[in-house]
Order: C-alpha cells, then sequence, then structure tokens
C-alpha cells in the first residue's frame, strides 16, 4: 500500500468540522512525507467551508510548506485519485438532531450525549448511515484504493453498516482509548507516552484490560489514586464502574452514564453522579445540545479570532489520522493505535459482525488487528449487550425495517430502567414521525 510515489491527496469531507479540521491538517504537516501534499476539502455549508480553507492555509503557511488546499461543495471532484480520506459529517444540523434528545427527556429518558447508542444515538446513525452510503459509493468509482478513516458518530454502528455495504478499507476512529490513558497516566504521575495498556471493547465502551508501567501492573496504584479527593471528584461515573467492575473505561463520566441503567434513572443519582464532576462532561443533561446551541452564536468569532492571531501551534496532538497516513503512506514508521473494526474472531465474547475497538498496527501493508481478546465475564455482559442492540439498528437500516429500531430501543439499559414497554413504543413512533424526512428508504414508518 505504501509504495506509490509522489505527493498524496488528502480528502476531508466535512471540512466545516472546522477545530477537527484545523488539528488534522497541522498534524499532517508535522510528517516530511506530506509537505508537498494536496488537501481538498468539502463541505455543504459555503460558509464554514471558506473558513476551514483559511484555516488549512495559515497552518500550511506558518510551517513554511508546500503542501496545496482546495476546497469545494462537489464531492465527487474532490475524491478523484484520493489517497486518504477523513469523514466527519453531521445529517442535519441542531434543529433535527435536538429531537433526539428532548423527545426523549418527555418520556423520562435523561440524556447527556446522544451521539452513540440508545434511542438518540440510533436516530442520528438511521439519518447519517444513507449519507455515509453515498460517500463510499463514490470513493468505490473514483478512488478504491484510499484509506477511509471515519470520525462521524454513532461509530460504532457506521463502521458495522458500512463494512456489510463495501469492501473498501474503511477504518472508525475515535480519541477516548489515547485521551483516557493520558488522563489516567496523569492521575498515576507517570509520562503518558510509558504508560503501557491493551484496552478492548466497543467505541465508546472499551476497558483498559491491563494497564502497566515500565513492566509493573498499574492497577493497584490506579485503586489508590482514585481515592484522592481531586481525581474522585473528576469523574464521578467512571470511578464507580471503576469500583465495581475492576477496570477502567474510556469514555467520560457523561458519556457513560447513557450506556447503563445505573446512574440516570432517578433525580437523586443524576444528583450524585453526573451534576458535580470536573471532567469535561460530567453528565449534564442535554450537555452537548447545549454546547452547540450556544457556539451557533459563537463559533465564527473565535474561529476569526483564530485566524487573525499571529503565533500558530504546529505541533502535532493526539488523534490518529496523520499518524495512520504516515505509517501507511509516509515513512512507514508502524503505528500501534485502536480502530473501529467489525469483529472476525478479534474479541471473542462479542458477537461476530459487531463493530468492535481493539488493538491493531498501521504500517506500508496496512492496518492489520493485532491478537485476540476475551473480556472478562462482567465486562463481556455488559458490552455484548450493546453491540446486540447497534446490530439489530444496523439491520434495521439495511432492511428498511421500522421494528427494528423499535426492537433495539425496547432494551436499551437506560431506556428500559425509566419506562414500561407502551412508552418506548411510543416514544420510538415519536421520533420515526418526527425524522420522517430522513427516512424514505424505509418500508414504513409504523411501528
Amino acid at each position: 500500500m505504501g509504495d506509490k510515489k509522489g505527493s498524496r491527496k488528502f480528502v476531508f469531507i466535512g471540512a466545516g468540522s472546522l477545530d477537527f479540521t484545523r488539528d488534522l491538517v497541522r498534524d499532517l504537516m508535522t510528517f516530511p512525507a506530506f509537505d508537498s501534499c494536496e488537501i481538498a476539502l468539502v463541505d455543504i455549508n459555503e460558509k464554514r467551508l471558506s473558513y476551514a480553507k483559511q484555516g488549512a492555509e495559515k497552518i500550511i503557511n506558518a510551517g513554511g510548506h508546500k503542501a496545496v488546499v482546495s476546497a469545494t461543495t462537489d464531492r465527487r471532484e474532490a475524491l478523484k485519485d484520493a489517497d486518504g480520506v477523513l469523514i466527519t459529517v453531521l445529517q442535519g444540523g441542531v434543529e433535527v438532531w435536538r429531537h433526539d434528545i428532548e423527545i426523549p427527556k418527555k418520556y423520562g429518558v435523561d440524556i447527556c450525549v446522544g451521539d452513540t447508542r440508545g434511542p438518540s444515538g440510533i436516530f442520528r446513525f438511521l439519518r447519517t448511515a444513507p449519507v455515509l452510503k453515498e460517500i463510499i459509493r463514490d470513493i468505490e468509482e473514483l478512488c478504491p484504493d484510499a484509506v477511509i478513516l471515519n470520525y462521524t458518530n454513532p461509530m460504532a454502528m457506521l463502521v458495522s453498516y458500512l463494512q456489510t455495504q463495501t469492501d473498501l478499507k474503511v477504518t472508525g476512529l475515535c480519541h477516548s482509548v489515547q485521551g483516557t490513558a493520558a488522563m489516567l497516566a496523569g492521575w498515576l504521575k507517570v509520562p503518558p507516552e510509558e504508560l503501557k495498556y491493551r484496552c478492548v471493547g466497543i467505541n465508546h465502551q472499551a476497558f483498559y484490560l491491563d494497564l502497566s508501567y515500565q513492566g509493573k501492573d498499574m492497577y493497584p496504584a490506579l485503586r489508590e489514586a482514585v481515592k484522592r479527593p481531586e481525581v474522585a471528584g473528576e469523574e464521578p461515573v467512571r470511578i464507580e464502574m471503576f469500583k465495581y467492575l475492576k477496570y477502567f473505561s474510556t469514555e467520560s463520566s457523561g458519556h457513560n452514564s447513557e450506556y447503563n441503567p445505573w446512574f440516570r434513572k432517578r433525580p437523586d443519582l443524576i444528583e450524585k453522579y453526573c451534576t458535580h464532576g470536573t471532567g469535561w462532561n460530567p453528565g449534564k443533561y442535554a450537555y452537548i445540545l447545549d454546547e452547540y446551541l450556544e457556539r451557533e452564536d459563537t463559533w465564527e468569532k473565535e474561529y476569526s479570532d483564530w485566524l487573525k492571531e499571529e503565533k500558530t501551534d504546529l505541533e502535532r496532538g493526539e488523534e490518529y489520522a496523520s499518524n495512520i497516513f504516515n505509517a501507511i503512506y509516509g515513512d512507514n514508521e508502524p503505528y500501534p493505535f485502536n480502530a473501529n473494526l467489525r469483529n472476525n474472531g478479534y474479541v471473542t465474547n462479542i458477537d461476530n459482525g459487531a463493530c468492535v475497538e481493539v488493538p491493531v498496527i498501521a504500517d506500508k501493508n496496512g492496518i492489520e488487528v493485532q491478537g485476540t481478546h476475551t473480556l472478562p465475564p462482567q465486562l463481556g455482559a455488559l458490552v455484548s449487550h450493546s453491540a446486540k442492540l447497534e446490530e439489530m439498528a444496523v439491520q434495521a437500516v439495511i432492511l428498511g425495517e421500522p421494528d427494528l429500531v423499535f426492537q433495539a430501543i425496547l432494551q436499551d439499559p437506560l431506556t428500559a430502567s425509566v419506562c414500561s414497554m407502551e412508552e418506548i413504543h411510543n416514544m420510538v413512533q415519536e421520533m420515526l414521525e418526527k425524522n420522517a424526512d430522513y427516512l424514505s428508504y424505509f418500508k414504513s414508518l409504523k411501528i
């Protein structure tokens, strides 16, 4: 894969995700192999696309690079002969997906983020899957050898779906594994780059099965570290899960509180576990929705102010993507990371075909999964249940079958902890009707 000569071409689909695009362009430019690459930015929002181009050019100019940036609303034009494709799209603006959070709240389902699984994550998936399928069909025609890195949520359902639809090289990426590892290193007071781990599960619900520093198991030290007041107050949900499940998970307290029945089913529990944490996302109702609504009015000024700043940060960040492209297309330095891929025996106690998040290595031959893993039984029960519901939603999209949407949400742990079967039925029916404009591929919207 890595033997083609000449400059490389990288396409950003959804380049209006301005912070992400800016950071990934910066990261790419830290690798000499990509100094003269072509960066093609694509978005349907022309204003945000224009800002994305200005931001990319600022970074390239500040670093004295020779890379060339183009920007277009024509995806097919951009994709011709691409080597790498990054996908970060949102189907429907905030006025569409706010209903994913607000309708369940009417039925007592209190959601913090809603981009991964459960009623809100599943409906985001139902809207987004057809769009990503169209993108994939264009890639099959215009750049079938490209390495495709998806950052769009809900990660697991989208990657599983896409890998049933194509043989292209689609890999899902998330920053929660390395981000949490860096947080744990801080708690343990060890250098982040020297904390070794094996992390396995599904996206936003993976666990560090091994955690070591200089050959020493760090779990005993972590059990002591979380007793310190400043640590205990940072991630209340995750630390409570660690206390009883015995392993630490990859996703923030707010996210985690949505994926199980223990923290959001009563006001007193929300107050205790999801309100006062000092981490970035403690678990407040509609946390991300509120953030998006606020940024609707502020993003343009914030980005314009950054464009005017004389100093430009050119240090590589922690996202995986640029390192993966370098391993495959650049200096071929092997790069280990955690990828989202359909399970093919990689995790023994999660259904084959479900999307799992497992250790892999990228090198000049592509991306190779490392080893076979078995989750401890208590984690297997938790994670495999989530994976089964995600796969039910994937089948709902493939078959256009609304009852499978209902069946997946019927057994969602948080939803089932607060609603009767009839209430869940009524909630899903209301959500189907609210999303009718995006679900024309379904046989019916009646359940």
